[in-house]
């Protein structure tokens, strides 16, 4: 087992904790995972990896999008993707002055080059020259033996229930951030940077170029969480809380339902 960036050599099976997720959440798409490699060769022994044709320039939501909805392990370097902005994020062009000059979003997302420097200083991003490639796959197939990062995808009546799974032990507040457009920032890019459960709405680019449906979100999350998850989300399904979620009705008391989960002297 080859160790992640965590430095996590655990072996988790993820074909049960997809199964898991499936079946506590109902998500439309297979989760990804998404892992860097310090050099290309390092990343050309992955089994039944995919490149890019050559000449032809991706946005790397699609390369996730490839893999989230037609199950490709896919291979990339910055060579293979349309510019620094989707580079950066993950690690593989630099946060250089004109990349952080805001001049590609002056006028076009933003109104002056002042707010579209900021917006470009405000990105997470993971740090830069550490890795040389990265693989995407779906999660379940283990061609990627331990990941970086698992991406999920979900209606928000999904992500906050996945959510309540992570926190049902160990519990933490989450904080989650909105960039606006480049949303890739808050997602796997702020979960590289920090390690941590990273939610975002994805942006125009992803739903145009990424596949991402209207309705859909994004959860970043380090491999080591999962488990948690879907131990919480098996609890919570005991409890009788689980997704879909019913609506109760807006004109009847909800005291009976109420009863049903916390008990009869709640």
């Amino acid at each position: 087992m080859t160790p992640n960036c965590w430095n996590d050599a655990t072996t988790y099976d993820f074909p049960a904790l997809v199964e898991g997720l499936n079946r506590y959440l109902r998500l439309k798409a297979m989760p990804v995972a998404l892992k860097r490699f310090k050099t290309e060769a390092e990343m050309a022994a992955v089994p039944r990896l995919r490149r890019p044709p050559a000449g032809e320039r991706f946005a790397f939501d699609q390369i996730v999008g490839q893999s989230r909805w037609l199950g490709f392990t896919l291979g990339i370097t910055q060579e293979n993707l349309m510019g620094p902005q989707c580079g950066a994020v993950i690690g593989l062009a630099p946060r250089d002055p004109e990349w952080l000059s805001g001049r590609l979003m002056h006028g076009v997302w933003y109104g002056t080059l002042e707010d579209s420097a900021a917006h470009q200083a405000a990105m997470s991003c993971a740090s830069y020259g550490d890795y040389a490639a990265v693989a995407v796959s779906p999660l379940a197939s283990g061609r990627l033996d331990n990941p970086d990062l698992c991406l999920v995808y979900g209606t928000p009546g999904q992500m906050i229930t996945f959510i309540n799974g992570l926190q049902y032990r160990n519990y933490q507040k989450y904080s989650f951030t909105c960039v606006g457009e480049s949303a890739c920032a808050d997602s796997w890019g702020n979960a590289l940077k920090t390690g941590e459960p990273s939610l975002s709405m994805p942006c125009y680019a992803e739903r145009k170029f990424g596949g991402v449906l209207d309705e859909e979100m994004l959860m970043a999350i380090p491999p080591r969480y999962l488990p948690q998850v879907v131990a919480g989300l098996a609890a919570l399904s005991e409890n009788g809380l689980r997704y879909p979620i019913p609506n109760h009705g807006l004109q009847k008391s909800p005291l009976d339902s109420i009863a049903a989960s916390y008990g009869p002297d709640r």
